[in-house]
């Protein structure tokens, strides 16, 4: 059994009462040193309820995430793979207005796994058999084959164009790579006429969808494209292989995909601070700081509300289950009783590389506790 499940275990044991805890009964007038040690081991459990639910959400969002481990990807690579591009500037934005995202209380059909939003792949160079003289350096794009086609929204390619010297028109033209053996290498398949001005660098989008369609439904047919974005003087632009200074302006691809259907629930419970004399199942607040935890490869948040639930379930306090109060009433020694938990929680946005260095926007259920019962 891992370190983290016999944490866990423990944990849930203590808040049942089955570990620490004797039998109190409603008649007891506790003397105030009484009261004194009361109050010190509830906040004693209190920490350690914190500490269970730090070293959960850790095991929750790799599983969720479907790691096995956390990507080994440092803040320097992090940096050097992240496109200084608009798409990815507006998701951050986002967060720096937001905050996290747990303001959603959408909750996902599937509680299990993270559902996944927007994809930004980036280029990386193609096979040798559809180059000539190790030539094109770009681009092929790889895609998951778990993604199905009729789920894409939206596909867009990104390039960025170097200053040209004047002002001038620009051909961003996307043609697709076949093997050397079969012939022709130069396919065009989308073109776009862009007006530039004298030495002023951009960013490109160009739609790709259709394209994106059929490598997915056909991935045999994805040997990759080139991009080249030639001026009046047959200058090439586009960047597709860096230069110094240039990191994070390699083309790459940003894809949508929808997501399934989603069921509200809307609920409230009872809330407490930290300094709290509460000794009744309350939620408390709780801030996950993902940098403390080590993990570069999460791009935003960096940190997130996750709360937490800890407190005692007396049988007084069971208003809701009446049943089950009946029921323990009648045999008090056969159960452990009621214990402290979640009783709803919603997800959070979250923008992360996979281990395929990848940059990811999805949807991570169950991972903000927004109430606390006893059950």
């Amino acid at each position: 059994m891992h370190f983290t499940q016999v944490l866990i275990s423990l944990s849930v044991l203590i808040a049942c009462g089955s570990v620490g805890h004797g039998d109190i009964t409603a008649h007891q007038q506790p003397s105030t040193a009484t009261e004194e040690s009361e109050q010190c081991s509830t906040c004693e459990f209190r920490q350690h309820s914190k500490l269970m639910r730090l070293h959960a959400i850790k095991s929750q969002i790799l599983s969720k995430l479907r790691l096995k481990q956390a990507p080994n990807i440092s803040r320097d690579v992090v940096k050097q793979l992240l496109p200084k591009a608009p798409p990815l500037q507006q998701l951050l934005d986002q967060y720096d207005v937001l905050g996290d995202d747990s303001k959603d209380r959408a909750m996902e059909e599937d509680d299990e796994h993270a559902t996944t939003e927007t994809i930004m792949t980036m280029a990386t160079e193609p096979d040798p058999i559809v180059q000539v003289d190790r030539k094109p350096k770009c681009c092929f794009f790889s895609f998951s084959p778990k993604i199905q086609a009729n789920r894409i929204v939206k596909a867009q390619l990104w390039v960025h164009l170097r200053p040209a010297e004047e002002a001038t028109t620009v051909f961003l033209q996307i043609s697709r790579l076949m093997p050397v053996t079969d012939g022709g290498r130069h396919i065009r398949i989308r073109s776009l006429k862009i007006e530039v001005n004298a030495g002023v660098t951009s960013w490109q989008s160009i739609d790709v969808k259709q394209v994106l369609t059929v490598w997915l439904r056909q991935p045999e047919t994805n040997w990759g494209i080139e991009i080249n974005a030639y001026d009046a003087k047959r200058n090439d632009l586009a960047v597709t292989a860096a230069e110094p200074g240039e990191d994070g302006l390699l083309p790459f691809m940003e894809v949508k995909i929808s997501e399934g259907p989603k069921r509200i629930r809307r609920d409230s419970g009872l809330d407490c601070d930290e300094n709290s004399s509460e000794s009744r199942c309350c939620r408390y607040p709780l801030t996950v700081d993902f940098e403390d935890f080590g993990w570069d490869w999460i791009i935003a948040p960096k940190r997130y509300k996750a709360n937490y639930c800890s407190g005692e379930c007396d049988y007084m306090h069971l208003q809701k289950y009446p049943h089950t109060h009946l029921v323990n009433k009648a045999n008090p020694r056969g159960t452990a009783g009621p214990c402290c938990t979640p009783t709803k929680m919603s997800p959070i946005n979250m923008l992360y590389f996979n281990g395929k260095e990848q940059i990811i926007y999805g949807k991570i259920p169950s991972m903000v506790v927004d109430r606390c019962g006893c059950s």
